[in-house]
């Protein structure tokens, strides 16, 4: 942050625009240095948004059990095939889920561990 945009934010305060009184400089130099660009920030709150789908959270929690075919899938979720399909493309497209051939069947998995690891600490956090 420059000198110009703490005086700013200093005449905010002062002018009771803000509820603070006073800025921790430390802290805020400490955090914004690390802070992610913006970019990152807009990649992130995308990645987030495929979570916010139920229909997604389930497909991607049974393919942490298992590696499954769209009708497997299907058959599990009791939904058409054309819904299960839709929403894998977004998963695929996030790189949440991969997939593989074997002859005219295609097997869709989690790309990595660290979708598992963040479902498993999701279902962990709304059961505390």
């Amino acid at each position: 942050m420059t000198a110009e945009e703490r005086a700013k934010i200093q005449q905010e305060v002062e002018a009771g625009v803000c509820e603070f009184m006073h800025i921790h400089e430390e802290i805020v130099d400490k955090v914004e240095k690390v802070m992610p660009d913006e970019q990152q920030l807009l990649d992130l709150s995308e990645f987030f948004k495929v979570f916010g789908d139920s229909t997604r959270i389930k497909i991607l929690y049974v393919l942490s059990q298992a590696e499954m075919c769209v009708c497997d899938i299907a058959t599990l979720l009791q939904m058409g095939q054309s819904a299960i399909s839709h929403q894998l493309r977004v998963l695929k497209q996030m790189r949440l889920v991969t997939f593989r051939r074997e002859g005219k069947t295609v097997f869709y998995k989690l790309a990595d561990s660290h979708i598992e690891t963040i479902l498993a600490q999701g279902m962990e956090h709304i059961s505390e």
